[in-house]
């Protein structure tokens, strides 16, 4: 007795295949899946169908859709957020000390019109400043902006 690949052996390793895409976000191994969720779907119109073609055919259209991915449809995925941008948006503002830093707490900075939808940022200074001083922001370092005495 021999080991005969079925359609539904096909159409649960796609299945298996798509849903490892849960636990490995990778959005690649999706494309292997529904490759072959169309090698199951081609054993059951065509029965006879060889293990080896069924492996090409796999391979084929697993390559194919990966293609189609990478090529025409994640292009169309634009990043609307603006992470990464944060630094050119706030470069060069200027704000006014509210409460100067210490040694148990970074500073806090107030501008007239809030920077990144928040008027009041931590900041952290090379030069000690006070109460009053004029910064302005030289960098960011996470959610602590980094500024020099104006």
């Amino acid at each position: 007795m021999e080991f005969v690949i079925e359609d539904w052996h096909w159409l649960v390793f796609g299945m298996l295949l798509v849903m490892a895409e849960i636990f490995i976000p990778s959005f690649t191994i999706f494309w292997f899946g529904l490759g072959a969720v169309i090698v199951a779907a081609l054993l059951w119109f065509l029965p006879d169908f060889g293990f080896s073609g069924q492996l090409v055919v796999w391979a084929l259209s697993s390559i194919f859709f990966t293609f189609l991915w990478f090529r025409f449809f994640r292009p169309l995925m634009v990043d609307r957020t603006k992470a990464g941008i944060a630094r050119e948006a706030i470069s060069g503002e200027c704000g006014q000390v509210i409460r100067a830093p210490s040694e148990a707490a970074r500073g806090q900075v107030r501008f007239t019109t809030p920077l990144l939808g928040d008027d009041e940022w931590p900041f952290i200074c090379d030069t000690p400043v006070e109460v009053g001083d004029r910064v302005c922001v030289r960098d960011i370092s996470g959610n602590t902006l980094i500024v020099e005495k104006r």
